[in-house]
């Protein structure tokens, strides 16, 4: 069987921690050589392509993060705006007739079930099906309400424009959570991980014994600031999750009476 996105995600944050501990290591045993043979030609000009490497790194997990951040912020106010925009059509169901009501109101209420379903899924592919459901019902319920606010001037100016809002959240929903990085950017930021390790462990030749503190607090720094990033990035499968803000579409539920 494949992995889950969450022992996915800790047996790479493992390899980057493991990962910079070798090349620390390998990097110490190739200064050490290095400082032998010349104690002075050695040191020349490594702290400037230090500092240059350390800096792209500092760079690049300060992008990620601010962009991860923003996103899980962005996806949280999506479901308060779904809310508003689920909860105003459903008032605006007392423009209708009151024959076309019933009907309409079980239709919102299957809705937002399949809405409130989509989001609790822990599998991608039941998810994927709770929001082909809820596209359905999307379809019947235009239809029905399109039908029913004929010759119906108010119901035509409000309650339309209402659904069509209610609509629209959803593949902006869908878009804001199939945003990400490229992959390449994850790559680069391993990449450069391992790439400080190096010359971290380099710079540690000239030293006569390794120091474990500075090594393994190296290496675990970067591999949790990582593994909070992707936790961040894929807010609804790891630990930093947004599900208590669907907390909203649930009290909503439960209020359509």
């Amino acid at each position: 069987m494949p992995m889950g996105y969450e022992a996915t995600v800790a047996v790479a944050v493992f390899a980057l921690f493991a990962g910079m501990l070798a090349l620390q290591e390998l990097g110490r045993r190739v200064g050490i050589r290095r400082f032998k043979a010349d104690p002075e030609g050695a040191r020349e000009g490594i702290g400037t392509i230090d500092g240059a490497v350390f800096a792209l790194l500092g760079l690049l997990v300060a992008f990620t993060f601010s962009g991860a951040a923003s996103r899980f912020d962005a996806r949280r106010a999506l479901v308060g705006q779904e809310a508003n925009a689920i909860g105003t059509a459903w008032l605006r169901l007392d423009l209708l007739p009151p024959e076309a009501q019933p009907e309409l109101r079980r239709l919102f209420r299957d809705y937002t079930d399949a809405r409130v379903s989509a989001y609790g899924q822990s599998d991608v592919g039941d998810a994927w099906r709770e929001y082909a459901r809820s596209e359905a019902i999307q379809g019947d319920i235009w239809k029905q309400a399109r039908r029913a606010a004929e010759g119906s001037p108010p119901a035509t100016m409000l309650l339309l424009p209402a659904l069509n809002e209610m609509i629209d959240i959803t593949t902006t929903r869908r878009v804001a959570a199939q945003m990400h990085p490229p992959v390449v950017i994850f790559a680069l930021l391993f990449g450069l991980g391992y790439a400080c390790a190096l010359l971290a462990g380099y710079g540690m030749g000239a030293g006569r014994t390794r120091n474990w503190t500075h090594m393994l607090a190296f290496a675990g720094i970067t591999a949790l600031t990582v593994y909070v990033i992707l936790d961040i990035e894929y807010p609804r499968r790891g630990f930093i999750r947004v599900d208590a803000v669907d907390q909203l579409l649930v009290d909503l539920r439960a209020g359509m009476k």
